[in-house]
């Protein structure tokens, strides 16, 4: 081949550098250009991890390493469908890989949650982690809260709910998250999952973490520990299950203590409606029971829960993309092994999907992984050996971007805004305080 392989992705997270570290070590040579909706890189790693989880965000040195490879270049705040189109990409590139992930939350099917009071977890998170997208401020008022999901998300919310402010004190909490939280009057957080404790998919590290809070005890029922022939061939196969029943049970033989906030954990509960007129006043749940397939049938019994708000986490949902062919039950582009599929099952050419937007929002950060390498080997096998036909070189994509007006970020502004919030924490004493607002961010990344 007379030149270097051509590529574009689309979204600069996890599932997107992981795919450009991989081609980068192949023996095809490759020019690749990340392109990034937001004016920052690092996806889910800078808007999905929680501020009390620094190991998880640790994974950023890895992405940046990639990042700074010479055959990669960042372009930062462009937005694909709005900015730039599938058809322009396509004549500066030999092939686009689209990597947008997951950020809408699933629906919950059941009446109320339209009330004030009633959130989804996902726009949660990207309050509490600073998103330039989600307003500054966050209605926290409720005393008594419930959490409906039974994942490491749920955990999540649960957790900087019931946490006091000054224990996020040294994590990169945004100020006005903490000023937020610091004046939440909440006592007690309710999580409820439909199933029983060995069905939960949250992770045993995630689970042990609720307990390491001064102020936060956690509350497990003796009667919700329940298992069926289901629930015990799964904690035979699974280390993780097993380790996951284990905990909630050395948790619910023990005596309540008297730290200021509680944290409850509620299984076989399914939220069936969210109560009050127009804002949130409770939440009615139905009592289950295993069918001894591990899966749960209704009983029939109900209790109300005091609660002044309800957030959904039941999972994550991709959004369709411009001129990509979109699958709305399942959140995902058609593809195989990558290979994005027209409506007669047709590969694409020179179009292709990874990450979250590929299989649906499941599994950890570090799974991606694998989708990048499919995707990429599926890559490599279409061209190879085939001839790269003409394209525009490297630099008239950014005259394009240039001549429409985008204002468009580089490694260099990004690099400039990184030492910006890192200042800003230094300053304020504490490990790092992010900014927020959109216009800011452009302007300290595009300074002179």
């Amino acid at each position: 081949m007379s030149r270097p392989l051509r590529v574009a992705v689309i979204g600069a997270g996890p599932a997107g550098i992981y795919a450009a570290d991989i081609l980068t070590k192949s023996e095809q040579p490759v020019s690749i250009d990340i392109f990034e909706r937001l004016p920052a890189p690092y996806g889910l790693v800078r808007y999905g991890v929680a501020p009390d989880h620094p190991r998880i965000k640790q994974i950023i040195h890895a992405l940046r390493r990639v990042l700074e490879k010479p055959e990669v270049r960042f372009i930062g705040n462009v937005d694909y469908g709005v900015d730039v189109k599938l058809d322009e990409l396509r004549e500066h590139y030999d092939a686009v890989i689209f990597s947008t992930g997951a950020t809408a939350d699933r629906a919950l099917d059941i009446p109320g949650v339209e009330k004030t009071g009633c959130h989804g977890a996902a726009d949660f998170v990207s309050w509490y982690d600073g998103h330039p997208d989600v307003p500054r401020e966050w209605p926290l008022t409720a005393r008594s809260v419930a959490v409906i999901g039974a994942g490491n998300v749920a955990l999540d919310v649960a957790r900087v709910l019931a946490k006091t402010a000054d224990e996020l004190l040294t994590t990169e909490i945004p100020d006005n998250v903490y000023q937020g939280l610091a004046a939440s009057p909440v006592t007690d957080v309710h999580v409820f999952g439909r199933r029983g404790p060995a069905q939960a998919k949250f992770t045993p590290l995630e689970l042990r973490e609720l307990d390491h809070s001064p102020n936060v005890e956690v509350i497990v029922y003796p009667e919700d520990i329940e298992f069926d022939e289901g629930s015990m061939a799964a904690i035979r196969e699974s280390n993780q299950v097993k380790t996951i029943v284990k905990v909630l049970q050395d948790w619910a033989m023990r005596e309540p203590g008297s730290r200021p906030r509680r944290l409850h954990l509620h299984f076989l509960h399914r939220p069936v409606e969210v109560t009050g007129t127009t804002e949130v006043e409770g939440l009615r749940t139905e009592r289950m029971e295993l069918d001894g397939t591990g899966n749960v049938t209704g009983t029939g019994e109900f209790h109300d829960w005091d609660v002044q708000a309800v957030y959904r986490a039941v999972g994550y949902l991709s959004s369709p993309l411009p001129e990509v062919p979109f699958d709305h039950a399942t959140g995902t582009v058609p593809h195989q092994a990558g290979r994005v599929l027209d409506l007669d099952e047709e590969h694409i050419p020179g179009v292709y999907v990874t990450g979250w937007i590929k299989r649906g929002p499941v599994g950890l950060i570090g799974h991606t992984k694998g989708d990048a390498l499919e995707t990429i080997n599926s890559l490599l096998a279409d061209v190879d050996g085939a001839e790269l036909g003409d394209r525009p070189e490297p630099e008239a994509i950014l005259r394009f971007l240039a001549d429409r007006g985008v204002p468009f970020t580089d490694w260099t502004g990004w690099t400039r805004l990184d030492e910006h919030e890192i200042g800003l924490g230094v300053a304020g004493g504490r490990e790092r305080i992010k900014v927020v607002d959109r216009t800011e961010m452009l302007s300290v990344s595009r300074s002179d």
